[in-house]
């Protein structure tokens, strides 16, 4: 899954928000921030199938 945005950037992948990443690891999957200044943000979250 991946979601992207049109916002500034700058999130902080460390946390601050719903608990995204640890919701994506509790199903051993992974979760990627990426936030450049300026934007756009872009979350990945990839999950094992089976």
């Amino acid at each position: 899954m991946r979601a992207r945005d049109d916002g500034r950037g700058g999130a902080d992948p460390s946390g601050g928000g719903c608990g995204l990443a640890r919701r994506v690891a509790a199903l051993d999957g992974r979760f990627h921030v990426d936030s450049p200044y300026g934007g756009p943000t872009t979350i990945t979250a990839e999950f094992p199938c089976g």
